[in-house]
């Protein structure tokens, strides 16, 4: 009789790498642990300083958390609507369009996604954090688009940061890599 595997019997790791393979464009995590909220999709935002009055920051801060309330919500109008807020007050923040391209990406306005990403990555010079979560989420969305050179060097760049996920999809996008996860997805059909 095969033996069930639970959950509580899998590193970290191991369940990270059966979620990829069962998942392969699901970003569940980005960063080593540690470095990642476990109860959320949306990345956390970085600690960054934007060179205006505290106040106007404060304000845009709260609205950017709100949006990913709604976002976790799934009420993914809202979040945008409360985005479009923050990035009134402080239009130079990484994290703003790189969460509000996390709650485009879930509603499924991949172009508009990719929009914010690579603004995100462009001002997120030093916010490693964020540049870290735009890469892969854009990697996500290239994958999607079936454009693995493009999505190969944005995993790639967000592995260098320090990123499990990218290095998971690394593995993923490479053909040995994927032919051996067809092969072992039939095994466990089979096994059913």
């Amino acid at each position: 009789m095969p033996q069930t595997i639970t959950k509580s019997c899998l590193s970290e790791h191991d369940q990270q790498v059966l979620n990829s393979v069962f998942n392969p464009l699901e970003l569940t995590s980005s960063l080593a642990p540690g470095n990642i909220n476990p109860h959320s999709s949306i990345p956390l935002v970085d600690n960054d300083d934007e060179n205006c009055d505290v106040k106007i920051l404060e304000n845009s801060k709260i609205l950017e958390l709100e949006g990913v309330k709604f976002a976790e919500a799934k009420d993914f109008d809202k979040a945008v609507e409360k985005f479009n807020e923050a990035l009134n007050l402080t239009p130079n923040r990484a994290s703003i369009y790189n969460n509000r391209a996390q709650a485009l990406r879930l509603a499924g306005r991949d172009e508009e996604a990719l929009q914010d990403l690579n603004v995100a990555i462009e001002y997120a010079d030093v916010q490693y954090k964020t540049k870290c979560h735009a890469l892969c989420q854009r990697g996500v969305l290239y994958r999607k688009q079936n454009k693995l050179s493009d999505a190969k060097i944005d995993f790639e760049e967000a592995a260098k940061m320090g990123s499990e996920f990218a290095k998971t999809q690394l593995v993923e996008i490479n053909p040995f890599a994927a032919l051996c996860n067809q092969m072992l997805r039939e095994a466990f059909v089979k096994l059913k």
